[in-house]
């Protein structure tokens, strides 16, 4: 793997050479701006070798590098051995932008490009990138940076449409109705409520025909016309552009993702189709303009009645999963022979067992012993660790089904730990327990609420660097904002209908890792003179180990809501479980302290 990196940085510095670039930018996003891509756009990762879900890479005629966040600092520093590409710490202080890095790079080296004739001459100083991948605002942002230093910007190439030879095409996979049932509201009825945006939209004039909003992110289009695909790993979403007008809704969409059915049912709706690729031929005839964000992300994040029993029957069949897969885990390794993927694909057969499963939500971290302290690992053959007995092990996993969306994180004793590993589990779980114990006011940010997760370990010295909660999708995308709880300021406000995982965690490098995790839901919690308040009720129904737990550090209140969620867990599961799977069940009202 490492040679063929090499060999295709060597094979885009020739083509950079012959089309005068001195550096080109790989991002980790597509046409569409999705967390998650299709195969045929992750360029970034064939370029570099970096698998990870974020990340840019960046070549130059003489070096390269590759920039991610502190997810992916361990992974990525394992994975860019060997290769031409130097990590770049994204939100570091001392790391500079791609810009500044590309602007001192650039004017510190000559950049020589050969004729056909075979003489030399310095290059003038252009930045290459694929402009369909970038937003319109990074690349004018791009352009801006570079200009001052008298560098330009070329947005029109790609070099894998030429380089990568084996590059995966454009899926064309069959796309489905999500029924009302799941849904809880018809398409008509979303593409109305946009459409009311828009014209309250001062800025825009709903009398000419060729005003409207370009809807490109894969799960707003799945939402809004009420559809699920199978187009992105993990994510029931599928390839396709949206115009909607004050008098027209047109799909972008290949034809043959279309069976009768799904033509029938947008014919129905109002939808006109045309093909994938006449979206450019389409769009040109319109202004771009720039007005306020899309509304649907807002409208997708607060979830109808529908949605939230979907979720509830969703994690109430993915608690049935979880539980049969811990009953099965601690005799399992006993016996010898378990591993990192092998528990995976154990963990996954049971949740397959369960109704209206559609797939996992996002490949299974399943990480042992040291490979805990890396946010994002996902095991391969090269480093599957064996279980033993002592120790964490880290376990983030989720579903998709068909009426919800499941994200959970459990960390599990195998044995004896140490001292510090029992320390780093109790501050963990103080933290989710303090922040799904908190009132807060309707329409704040989850930046207000972060520091609670956080408090019990800072007080040791202890932080981490993701964020603490993301919302869940409706059997959409595992990550859903545009709310989130993280320390870093995120403006949007939470209100009572949307779903936030809470997942603070510790992460020792060479250690170990500790999460736990639980999707949750805003609820209403009344409303006094100051205004409405909103609390979180738990959706994930699976039980905590106690057994790591320093109990004397627990409070009375801390005590009392893990007693609370592990009844809730035991009412809720155990009629679906057999005598001896109820056991691996903390019985209502445990004590532990």
């Amino acid at each position: 793997m490492v040679n063929s990196i090499v060999e295709r940085v060597e094979a885009l510095r020739d083509y950079m050479r012959k089309n005068g670039l001195c550096a080109f930018v790989f991002p980790s996003t597509d046409p569409h701006q999705g967390e998650y891509v299709p195969e045929h756009w992750m360029t970034r990762k064939w370029i570099s070798g970096f698998d990870g879900s974020a990340g840019t890479a960046v070549v130059t005629l003489s070096d390269a590098a590759l920039w991610t966040d502190s997810r992916y600092f361990i992974a990525a520093e394992e994975q860019l051995k060997g290769t031409p590409f130097h990590l770049m710490k994204d939100g570091l202080p001392e790391t500079p932008s791609i810009t500044e890095w590309l602007c001192d790079t650039i004017h510190n080296s000559r950049f020589i490009i050969h004729s056909e004739a075979g003489d030399e001459k310095v290059n003038e100083p252009v930045v290459g990138i694929d402009g369909e991948v970038f937003t319109a605002a990074e690349i004018e942002e791009m352009e801006a940076a570079l200009g001052k230093a008298g560098i330009k910007l070329r947005t029109d190439l790609d070099p894998a449409e030429t380089l990568w030879t084996d590059r995966p095409p454009i899926p064309k996979n069959k796309v489905e109705i999500q029924p009302l049932e799941f849904a809880g509201e018809s398409a008509e009825s979303k593409i109305e409520r946009v459409r009311q945006v828009l014209r309250d939209n001062s800025k825009l004039n709903i009398d000419n025909s060729n005003e409207g909003i370009l809807i490109s992110q894969l799960d707003e289009i799945a939402w809004l016309l009420n559809l699920r695909g199978s187009d992105v790993h993990c994510n029931p979403v599928f390839v396709s552009y949206v115009l909607l007008t004050p008098d027209k809704v047109t799909l972008f969409i290949d034809s043959e993702k279309l069976d009768e059915n799904v033509e029938s049912y947008l014919k129905g709706i109002g939808v006109k189709v045309k093909t994938y690729s006449q979206f450019k031929i389409q769009n040109s005839k319109f202004k771009v303009q720039n007005f306020a964000p899309s509304p649907i992300p807002a409208m997708k994040a607060v979830k109808n009645d529908a949605e939230i029993e979907g979720f509830r029957r969703a994690m109430l069949r993915d608690g049935i999963a979880m539980v049969k897969f811990l009953h099965w885990l601690k005799p399992a390794v006993e016996a010898g022979g378990e591993t990192e993927m092998s528990i995976d694909r154990k963990l996954t057969a049971l949740r397959a067992e369960q109704p209206l499963y559609r797939g996992l939500s996002f490949d299974t971290i399943a990480a042992y012993g040291p490979h805990g302290a890396i946010v994002h690992y996902e095991a391969t053959p090269e480093t599957d660790a064996p279980l033993e007995q002592h120790g964490l092990l880290l376990l983030d996993s989720g579903a998709q089904y068909q009426d919800g969306t499941t994200d959970i994180t459990r960390t599990i004793a195998l044995g004896p730990l140490t001292d510090e590993e029992r320390l780093d589990y109790t501050l963990v779980l103080k933290g989710h327990i303090r922040l799904a114990l908190t009132r807060f006011p309707d329409g704040i940010s989850g930046t207000r609420i972060d520091a609670l997760a956080r408090y019990a370990m800072w007080q040791h010295g202890i932080d981490y660097g993701h964020g603490t909660g993301h919302g869940v999708g409706s059997y959409l995308c595992v990550h859903e904002g545009p709310h989130q709880i993280r320390h870093t300021w995120k403006p949007a406000p939470l209100h009572a209908g949307m779903t936030v995982t809470n997942e603070p965690g510790i992460y020792r490098a060479g250690k170990h890792g500790v999460r736990i995790e639980n999707t949750m839901l805003f609820v209403e919690d009344g409303e006094t003179e100051f205004g409405k308040f909103l609390r979180l009720e738990p959706l994930t129904l699976c039980p905590i180990d106690l057994t790591p737990v320093i109990r004397e550090m627990m409070t009375p209140e801390e005590v009392a809501y893990l007693n609370a969620y592990h009844k809730k867990v035991y009412d809720e599961l155990s009629p679906y479980l057999t005598e001896e799977e109820k056991g691996s069940l903390p019985q209502p009202l445990q004590r532990i302290g």
